[in-house]
């Protein structure tokens, strides 16, 4: 039986700690996870969602908010445990920590590519053909730790991110229960710098679209749906979009085209089918109701 401690906070870290939990072979002797948070208009404290799945199968939830903090790492070094994995966790190891069992991480991209917070979303903004996910085992630094195995998969041509969250969730999983199972150290392979790249924690302002190359916007659209979605200047948000075609010039967000399925928005490069829209503080609806109550169409800019 190998006696584990999990780290992870969003549903990605929830689906490996559920594989752990119905695993024969594997105790969870302790969860971490970050603090609750207040949700929603109305700031209603709510747990982390390892956090409701660690207490209904009766595993002790710790949630510190600093982790380095020495009470906190006396703690975690008082539990009995062969290892510690950690997806999505949110804050950083200490060394104390990092030296009292091998520890390791399930990052989301083909490491050393996308260290960071958002490498599901790096990987259609860069249109890549393939993403995986890298166990590795974990330093000081961040996402440099020596990997052990990658599992990669396919990205489809028009994958949206909810959709390569999943399938990533999935092959994280299996990859977790393969190295807890035959784990060795001696295996893993040191990552090259000088190939590596980051990704940084997404805002909603990288949802801002300005129509200048519609390959960019429909990978935007690909990466940020549902949040923090795509938007104009004017607050409208484009809910549902397609990309019609990248080679053609022409004048930026102008509207080339309409009928009853939608239209067809010029960008400085290429163009985009767009269906359905929200103006702020309006429901969504079809964008050719939205121009029909403003009286526009084509010849004129998408506002």
């Amino acid at each position: 039986m190998t006696r584990v401690i999990f780290m992870g906070t969003p549903d990605y870290a929830a689906s490996i700690l559920e594989a752990l939990i119905a695993a024969d072979d594997i105790d969870v002797v302790s969860v971490y996870t970050q603090p609750d948070k207040p949700v929603g208009r109305k700031a209603i404290l709510t747990p982390p969602v390892v956090k409701v799945i660690a207490e209904k199968a009766n595993i002790p939830v710790i949630q510190p908010s600093k982790l380095r903090d020495e009470a906190v790492v006396n703690t975690l070094l008082s539990i009995s445990c062969d290892m510690i994995i950690v997806a999505a966790y949110g804050q950083i190891l200490p060394k104390e920590i990092l030296e009292y069992v091998p520890c390791v991480n399930l990052h989301a991209s083909i490491l050393p590519h996308y260290r960071g917070a958002s490498p599901i979303q790096q990987s259609l903004l860069n249109n890549d053909l393939e993403s995986g996910v890298s166990a590795m085992w974990m330093d000081e630094g961040l996402d440099t730790g020596a990997v052990i195995k990658i599992k990669t998969l396919p990205i489809g041509e028009d994958e949206m991110v909810e959709s390569l969250y999943k399938r990533l969730t999935e092959s994280a999983v299996e990859l977790t229960l393969d190295i807890i199972r035959n784990w060795d150290r001696k295996s893993a392979v040191s990552q090259n710098n000088e190939q590596a790249t980051n990704c940084k924690k997404i805002l909603k302002s990288d949802g801002l679209i300005d129509f200048r190359d519609a390959r960019e916007i429909y990978n935007r659209y690909r990466a940020f749906t549902p949040w923090p979605g795509i938007f104009i200047e004017s607050g409208l948000k484009i809910k549902e979009m397609k990309l019609e075609e990248v080679m053609s010039h022409g004048e930026a967000g102008q509207i080339i085209h309409m009928d009853k399925e939608g239209i067809v928005v010029q960008c400085s490069r290429g163009s985009l089918r767009i269906t359905r829209v929200q103006a702020p503080s309006k429901q969504e609806t079809s964008v050719v109701d939205y121009l029909n109550g403003k009286r526009s169409g084509c010849g004129y800019p998408l506002v």
